[in-house]
């Protein structure tokens, strides 16, 4: 059967996850049709690593997706959770041992097969970088707690009972540990090498890469899932910052698809075009600005309320954006489960924010935004909040930088931005993947950008990861969102809609919130 996050969540089964799990899902294992295209993708943001575990992303996605396979695989919308290198999944009735049984039939692109040490290595690998994914395995997984059982065989034991841990294997990106090894220099886990080189199995295989151009991949025959009908034989994610010109670039026919969150006006004229088919899927990802909780003045609750108060959000959703998405009041989206219902959050009010700002005790400065170059709502959300701030006397400055740039400060609490206006997307479809991942103080430096502590908060998704019944867990969630948007640990805006624009010869397209897309081997082309 297919397995469903739900079930994921349970974790009442020892058997979790089977080989027939997959075998009757859908997707062929056989080589296809007769390969032949090229596809190209225009990417709004820059491919600046390869390495699959330093980076923990949407925006270079792409690379972990189509270069290199997980354990798991998240597919569909809504998300699907299959196996991919994992042939079947036993829990222990602890549920703190996971016994994970590896296909036979999985190689790397130097055609040395997948094996358990590689798993082993990848996950260690993941704790001693202490970044990308190293949230999700952080306090959970033990450095030396992931043993090879024997060549198929990885066993798993955690630290305690964790609701998710086989949704988040899907971000243990697999890693051919001996290739490596040969570019390790002192204790670096091949960083150097890996970020401009890949040592993946996926579904395609680094043909070329700059940084400052993107990347290019012919594709992996060899791959043990096959590509069924797929006929695209080589890819390019190729970087262009500009909006206009992605847009331009579909059109003329230069590229087959980009980001499928392009403003509202260029969507409407892509409709327009005869090259032009627009996708349309209901999404798990809500655009919200990052606040620095603990950076005076911002760790007055106060300021932020005066921030909340101060962005115009029916503005921004009806004339901005022409009513396309929906207003989302906390951080978890309205659609999944663990969302408070009712959930008020904030109006555009400049008397409430007025007389917040008023109770801040602390010297005012001026307010320094880092916004996305190359996202468009978030240069207007940014401009949006100046604007709202300028009426009641706060300063705000912008700072347009590359999300590689604006990212890497994050783990910084002196070098981050006091605000950032972006989106938090879908890494695994649980009410986790937007609470206790990003807002827990034990992520502080590794997932929690906004710096922020709250005991409470902690208490609740802390204990909503130890229990696996849904019910017991929903309103554990609704309490966290709540209390995020009483402490005003962000400015929450909206739930969005994917409208995926591609070139009117792509066919097969398969949409997942957790990748926007970005997995070419779905796709054929005529």
């Amino acid at each position: 059967m297919t397995v469903r996050p739900s079930i994921v969540s349970g974790l009442d089964r020892r058997t979790l996850l089977a080989a027939a799990a997959v075998l009757g899902s859908g997707f062929p294992n056989v080589a296809g049709a007769q390969a032949g295209k090229r596809f190209i993708t225009a990417n709004n943001s820059a491919y600046d690593t390869l390495d699959p575990h330093v980076v923990f992303d949407i925006g270079r996605i792409a690379t972990r997706l189509n270069m290199y396979d997980a354990l798991v695989r998240w597919v569909d919308n809504p998300p699907k959770l299959e196996l991919w290198l994992a042939e079947k999944i036993d829990v222990a009735p602890d549920r703190a041992t996971y016994t994970v049984t590896l296909r036979s039939n999985a190689k790397f692109h130097d055609g040395a097969p997948v094996t358990a040490e590689d798993v082993v290595y990848s996950m260690e690998r993941i704790l001693a970088l202490k970044k990308g994914a190293y949230a999700m395995f952080n306090g959970i997984v033990a450095p030396g707690a992931t043993k090879a059982v024997d060549a198929r065989t990885v066993r798993f034991t955690l630290t305690k009972p964790y609701a998710v841990f086989t949704s988040t294997l899907s971000e243990l990106w697999v890693i051919n540990s001996k290739l490596a090894r040969q570019h390790e220099k002192a204790d670096d886990w091949s960083t150097g090498w890996l970020a401009r080189e890949e040592a993946g199995s996926g579904g395609f295989k680094l043909k070329r890469y700059d940084p400052a151009i993107g990347f290019q991949a012919d594709r992996f025959d060899e791959h043990f899932f096959g590509f069924g009908k797929s006929n695209i034989s080589s890819m390019e994610f190729r970087v262009v910052l500009e909006t206009a010109s992605r847009a331009l670039g579909l059109r003329k026919g230069e590229f087959n698809t980009t980001d499928g969150y392009l403003p509202t006006d260029q969507i409407i004229n892509l409709r327009q075009s005869d090259n032009v088919q627009v996708l349309e899927a209901e999404s798990l990802r809500t655009m919200y600005f990052i606040i620095h909780n603990q950076r005076p003045p911002l760790n007055d609750v106060n300021l932020r309320k005066a921030l909340c108060h101060a962005f115009d959000y029916d503005g921004f959703i009806n004339n901005i954006l022409s009513g396309s998405v929906a207003r989302n009041a906390g951080i978890i989206p309205g659609n999944l489960w663990g969302a408070p219902k009712g959930l008020a959050g904030y109006t555009y009010d400049l008397a409430k924010a007025k007389q917040h700002l008023e109770m801040v005790k602390q010297p005012m400065r001026p307010l320094e935004i880092g916004v996305l170059a190359g996202f468009s709502q978030s240069e207007a959300a940014a401009q949006l909040l100046a604007a709202g701030c300028a009426k009641i006397g706060i300063d705000i400055k912008l700072n347009t930088e590359p999300w590689p740039v604006i990212s890497g400060k994050f783990a910084d609490s002196e070098r981050t931005h006091d605000l950032v206006p972006l989106w938090r997307s879908a890494y695994f479809a649980d009410p986790h993947n937007w609470t206790g991942l990003i807002y827990n103080s034990r992520n502080i430096g590794s997932g929690n950008s906004s710096f922020y502590k709250n005991a409470r908060f902690d208490e609740l998704t802390d204990k909503a990861l130890e229990i696996t019944d849904i019910e017991a867990r929903r309103p554990l969630y609704e309490e966290a969102s709540r209390i995020l948007v009483d402490d005003a640990a962000g400015i929450y805006i909206y739930n969005t809609k994917w409208f995926g624009p591609f070139t009117k010869n792509v066919r097969d397209v398969r949409f997942c919130p957790i990748g926007d897309a970005q997995d070419i081997r779905w796709m054929s082309m005529t």
